[in-house]
């Protein structure tokens, strides 16, 4: 297992075919405000790759915009939403099909509300992962050790976490139900965008 750590693009061939693991790390969690820093992928085999944008990044990355737009690549996500939103707004792509592991959680672990990615990663799959430099400066001269460990942890274990959860939903009878909702992430992430990131559309109040 190792962390590949790369500077504005993902190199050619980096990648297995098949599923991908993303994660993004920002300045914030307002995108047009807080930009891209980091982006995080992994075909499931055992490395990860970190991709750093500079402050004055043009996200141009044509390696990186081809996997995460490849129709045929299911991105695997825990909270896609966010990372949805920061994809689009910076490398301009859709990064589609996708399977979200937080929304999984919530329609197959009704019995709690601990879905944070920590938590399903200790109880599911009996790992555990820090947190603790979750709200580092990203946009700092340097990405450190601790740093590149803690964005290389939060894809590590998603295609584990996605086998899971395909059992449950499938046990639940929620598949149908997860894939109606996985599908409308693109849209809900250019709404965010768009200024509605607070606002439930669908709700009857005014």
């Amino acid at each position: 297992m190792a962390i590949y750590f790369h500077e504005e693009d993902l190199p050619a061939d980096a990648l297995a075919p098949g599923a991908v693991a993303v994660d993004t790390e920002t300045m914030g969690l307002i995108t047009p405000r807080d930009r891209l820093c980091l982006l995080q992928i992994s075909d499931g085999r055992g490395d990860e790759h970190l991709v750093r944008f500079a402050k004055d990044s043009s996200f141009d990355a044509p390696n990186l915009k081809a996997v995460l737009a490849d129709p045929a690549r299911t991105k695997l996500y825990h909270f896609a939403r966010f990372d949805l939103a920061a994809i689009e707004y910076y490398l301009g792509v859709t990064a589609a099909p996708v399977f979200c592991t937080k929304i999984a959680s919530k329609l197959t672990r009704t019995f709690t509300d601990r879905h944070g990615l920590k938590n399903i990663v200790s109880e599911l799959l009996g790992e555990e992962i820090s947190k603790q430099q979750q709200s580092s400066d990203w946009g700092a001269p340097v990405i450190n050790d601790a740093q590149r460990e803690y964005a290389a942890s939060d894809v590590r274990y998603l295609h584990r976490l996605v086998e899971v959860f395909e059992e449950r939903l499938a046990r639940e009878g929620r598949r149908e139900l997860a894939q109606a909702c996985f599908d409308f992430l693109p849209t809900r992430a250019r709404l965010d965008i768009a200024g509605w990131a607070d606002k439930d559309i669908f709700s009857h109040e005014a």
